[in-house]
């Protein structure tokens, strides 16, 4: 038996639309408003990572257009954070595209940094290894 949480990411995982996202992304592309190693608006010792963006023409759980993490890699859409924000009580999803092994850790890393304030469980497309191979 799964342990819990594996279950529930499992079972998220067979059911997001993930050509279909990828369909949008094509179309629509990824509007990048904070480049890899920008300071958050609103918080300048928050520093991305990664490029972060949105999808436009997409709504996500604040309201706001689905927030997306851009990697370097080729892999397509490789990942799903499910998020919650404590302060707020919004929970949302943050797509990451072409990620790398190494990416997809960071963005983990970077959104359950302070996991009393944000936190992020992630979802993946196909097995970790799997990417590590492509």
């Amino acid at each position: 038996m799964l342990p819990p949480h594996t279950a529930f990411t499992s079972l998220v995982a067979e059911r997001v639309r993930w050509e279909a996202w990828e369909e949008l992304i094509a179309e629509r592309g990824l509007t990048i408003d904070r480049p890899a190693h920008s300071a958050h608006p609103d918080y300048p010792t928050v520093v991305y990572p990664l490029d972060y963006g949105y999808i436009p023409g997409t709504m996500g759980g604040d309201g706001e257009a689905m927030d997306c993490f851009r990697g370097t890699g080729t892999t397509g859409l490789v990942a799903l954070l499910l998020t919650t924000d404590h302060r707020t009580g919004v929970r949302q999803g943050k797509w990451l595209y072409n990620c790398t092994p190494p990416e997809i850790y960071t963005a983990h890393g970077f959104i359950n940094y302070a996991p009393q304030l944000l936190e992020g469980r992630l979802v993946m497309r196909r097995p970790m290894h799997t990417l590590w191979d492509a």
